[in-house]
């Protein structure tokens, strides 16, 4: 398991103050009943979403079946779920949408697995004869301890789902989950960082 992210990344997409208000204004909209507000902040930040995708299925899952593409697509027809939330930026829902893409991912490890092994229940800590990719048994692991860590830091596990499973950095983070009322600094989401990843590190076993 990976818990370091890349610094040699391509920088996310930031778009300009008119920008930012004009996806939160569609978001708005959206949950108030307009249908077709998603399908325009879709596009807005497609590049973002896709980045997101494609960090994740190219760092952590390399075997993954669904592309970055696809993984967008499947988190559109999904949205829905998101509707009723109160849209505050365009970051909440980038972090919304990491959330999602993750539940997308890890449901798609499960079923590989189960795949490889007949359709049974798998156990990653069994040894067998049928090989399972590396980067799947990990995802599942770290989807696991993840969600433990969000039981009492709820904040931290937001961060590690975007570096990890979103694949940004520090400051990539901190753009994103910072709005008009909500400033989180790089040196915190560092902090952060550093807390979350010894704390599941310790979690599952590793050093």
């Amino acid at each position: 398991m990976n818990l370091s992210p890349d610094v040699n990344r391509t920088q996310v997409t930031h778009l300009d103050e008119q920008a930012e208000e004009r996806v939160t204004e569609l978001l708005s909209q959206w949950r108030h009943g307009d249908d077709q507000a998603l399908t325009r902040v879709i596009p807005a930040i497609y590049d973002e979403l896709r980045r997101l995708a494609g960090s994740y299925v190219h760092g952590n899952a390399r075997d993954a079946t669904l592309g970055p593409t696809g993984l967008v697509h499947e988190f559109y027809l999904k949205a829905a779920g998101l509707r009723d939330v109160d849209w505050e930026s365009r970051g909440q829902f980038i972090a919304a949408a990491a959330r999602a893409m993750r539940n997308l991912l890890v449901d798609n490890a499960r079923r590989r697995m189960s795949e490889k092994h007949g359709g049974g229940r798998v156990d990653p800590l069994v040894d067998n004869e049928i090989s399972v990719p590396q980067s799947e048994i990990e995802v599942l692991a770290v989807n696991e301890a993840l969600d433990r860590l969000a039981a009492e830091y709820p904040r931290h596990a937001g961060i590690v789902e975007l570096m990890f499973f979103g694949g940004l950095s520090a400051a990539e983070v901190s753009a994103a989950l910072s709005g008009p009322e909500t400033k989180i600094s790089q040196r915190t989401v560092e902090r952060d960082w550093r807390f979350a990843r010894a704390w599941l590190k310790s979690e599952m076993g590793t050093r």
